[in-house]
C-alpha cells in the first residue's frame, strides 16, 4: 500500500542520481556561460542586461542569482538546479500515467523519462530548458485534474504552472494547442460551463504576466535566435535524436507510443496525451515558417513528459507482464552510450577552456593581462570562460575591451578601438585563441594583431584541445 502511494518518488530519486551522477565533467559552454555571467551580476546589474538583451531568460537567471549568491558556482551545484527540476517533472509524469491509465503505467512512464539520455543532458545543464519541462508537466496534469472538477481551486494552480512555463520559456506556451483542443473535447462530451469558461480564464491569468515579456523578447529577438532558419520536413525527421539525446532511445520511446495495446486500453486517453505529445511539435514547426524560426530540439523538450506517458501506456499494455520489465531494461541499456557520451569533458563544449585556464593561472604574474578573441567568435563567450575556470586570485586585465561586458549591461564586451593604447601600460599578455600554435592570433582584428606583433615577443605557446595560449612579454621588458 505504501508502495502505492509513493509511486512517484522512485521515479524522481532516480531522474535526480542521473541527472546528478558525472555532472561535473563536462565543461560549461556557451548558453551556460551566459547564465553564469548574468547570475553572478548584482540584481540591479542583472535588471539592465535583461533591458538590453536575454529578458526571456530573465526569470531563470534571477532563480539563478539568488541559487548561486546562496550556494556557489561549482559545475554541479550550478547545475543543480537543472536536475531538482527533472526530478520534480518525473513526478509529474507518473502522476500523469496514472490519472490516464492507472498506477502501473504511471510508475512506468515515469522511470522510462528517467532513463531518457536528453532528461539527463539536460538536467546538467545550467539553462531554463528543465524547468519548461517540469512547468508544462505539471501543467497537463493539473489541467486533467481540472477537466474533471473545474472549480477555481483547481484552474488556480494550472495557470500559475502555465504562467512559469512561458516566463522560464516562451515556446513552451505552444502546450495550450494541444490543452485547449482536450477541453473543447470534453466540453462537448459533458457541455460544462466551468470548461467553456474556467479555462479561458486561467488562460488569460496565465497570460497576464508573461505579456510584457513577450513584447520585450520580441524587441531582443534578432540579438538571439537569429541564427535559426525556418524548418523543413526533413528537419521534422531528424529533431527526434535531439529530443531523446538519442537515436536509438528514440526510435524504441516512438515504436512504444505506436503500439496498438496503448489505443486499445484507453483510446480517449492515448489520444489525449498523443496530442499533448505531438500538435505543439507541428505548432512550432508552423509558426516558424515566418519570419522567427523557434524549431530545434532543445525548445521542443516540454514534449518529452508525454512521448514517455505515451510510451509507457504501450508497454504497461503487453501480455505477458514480463514484457514491462524487458521494455524498461531495453530503453535504459539503447541509452547506455549516450548516457555515458553526456558526460565527457567534452560533451557540451569541444574546446578545452578549462585546460587553457589552467596554463594561464599557473604562469600568472600580477599585473598581466590578456586577449581573449572575440570577432566572430564572440559568440562562443571564451572570455566568460576563462573568467570562470580562473582561480580569484588570477585577475588579468582584458587588454582590448574598451567596456566588459558588465559595463556593457550586455553579454559581450565593446572592443578598444585604438589598440596600442589600450595596451600601453601591460606589459605581459595572454592570448588565447581558437587555434594552432601555427597561428596564436587567429581571429583576432588586424590592428590587435599588428600590435601584439610589433610591441610583444613570445615567451611561450601551448596548445590544448581547439585553443592556444600564447604568452607575449613586451620588447625590451623584464621577463
Amino acid at each position: 500500500m505504501l508502495l502505492a502511494r509513493t509511486f512517484w518518488l522512485w521515479p524522481a530519486l532516480l531522474t535526480l542520481g542521473l541527472g546528478v551522477r558525472g555532472s561535473w565533467r563536462p565543461e560549461l559552454w556557451r548558453d551556460e556561460l551566459a547564465t553564469w555571467s548574468a547570475a553572478t551580476r548584482s540584481t540591479g546589474d542583472l535588471l539592465d542586461l535583461l533591458n538590453h538583451v536575454d529578458a526571456v531568460s530573465g526569470m531563470y537567471y534571477l532563480l539563478m542569482h539568488f541559487w548561486v549568491s546562496a550556494f556557489g558556482d561549482s559545475p554541479t551545484v550550478f547545475r543543480l538546479p537543472s536536475a531538482l527540476a527533472m526530478a520534480g517533472a518525473a513526478v509529474f509524469v507518473a502522476l500523469t500515467g496514472r490519472k490516464q491509465f492507472g498506477t502501473a503505467t504511471g510508475l512506468v512512464a515515469g522511470l522510462l523519462f528517467a532513463v531518457l539520455p536528453s532528461v539527463s543532458r539536460f538536467s546538467q545543464e545550467a539553462r531554463s530548458y528543465a524547468f519548461a519541462v517540469l512547468a508544462v508537466a505539471a501543467a497537463t496534469w493539473l489541467l486533467l485534474r481540472a477537466l474533471e472538477r473545474p472549480t477555481v481551486l483547481r484552474w488556480l494552480p494550472y495557470a500559475v504552472s502555465v504562467a512559469l512555463a512561458g516566463l522560464f520559456h516562451m515556446v513552451a506556451l505552444c502546450v495550450l494547442a494541444p490543452h485547449a483542443v482536450l477541453v473543447a473535447m470534453r466540453w462537448w462530451r459533458g457541455r460544462s460551463r466551468g470548461l467553456l469558461i474556467g479555462f479561458p480564464v486561467a488562460v488569460l491569468v496565465a497570460l497576464a504576466p508573461v505579456a510584457p515579456l513577450v513584447i520585450l523578447g520580441r524587441r531582443q529577438v534578432g540579438r538571439q535566435i537569429s541564427w535559426l532558419h525556418s524548418p523543413t520536413l526533413q528537419d521534422v525527421a531528424t529533431v527526434w535524436h535531439g529530443l531523446f539525446q538519442s537515436s536509438l532511445v528514440s526510435l524504441c520511446v516512438l515504436a512504444m507510443a505506436a503500439l496498438p495495446a496503448a489505443w486499445s486500453a484507453g483510446r480517449r486517453p492515448a489520444f489525449e496525451i498523443g496530442l499533448v505529445a505531438a500538435l505543439p511539435l507541428a505548432a512550432v514547426w508552423i509558426v516558424s515558417q515566418g519570419q522567427t524560426a523557434y524549431f530545434i530540439d532543445r525548445y521542443l523538450l516540454f514534449t518529452v513528459p508525454a512521448w514517455a506517458v505515451l510510451a509507457a501506456a504501450g508497454l504497461t499494455a503487453l501480455r505477458p507482464r514480463a514484457m514491462v520489465a524487458v521494455g524498461l531494461i531495453a530503453a535504459a541499456l539503447l541509452g547506455i552510450q549516450d548516457q555515458q557520451a553526456l558526460r565527457n569533458r567534452t560533451s557540451h563544449e569541444w574546446a578545452d577552456e578549462k585546460g587553457a585556464a589552467k596554463i594561464v593561472a599557473d604562469g600568472y604574474q600580477p599585473g598581466d593581462g590578456m586577449v581573449p578573441v572575440r570577432g566572430e567568435e564572440a559568440y562562443m563567450m571564451l572570455d566568460f570562460a576563462l573568467g570562470y575556470y580562473l582561480p580569484d586570485r588570477v585577475q588579468p586585465k582584458d587588454v582590448f575591451a574598451a567596456k566588459t561586458p558588465l559595463q556593457n549591461d550586455d553579454l559581450y564586451a565593446v572592443d578598444c578601438p585604438e589598440p596600442a593604447a589600450c595596451a600601453a601600460d601591460v606589459q605581459r599578455i595572454w592570448v588565447v585563441t581558437y587555434s594552432t600554435p601555427e597561428d596564436p592570433f587567429k581571429g583576432l582584428s588586424e590592428a590587435e594583431a599588428k600590435v601584439l606583433k610589433s610591441d610583444y615577443k613570445v615567451q611561450q605557446t601551448k596548445h590544448v584541445q581547439g585553443l592556444t595560449v600564447t604568452l607575449l612579454a613586451r620588447s625590451g621588458a623584464a621577463h
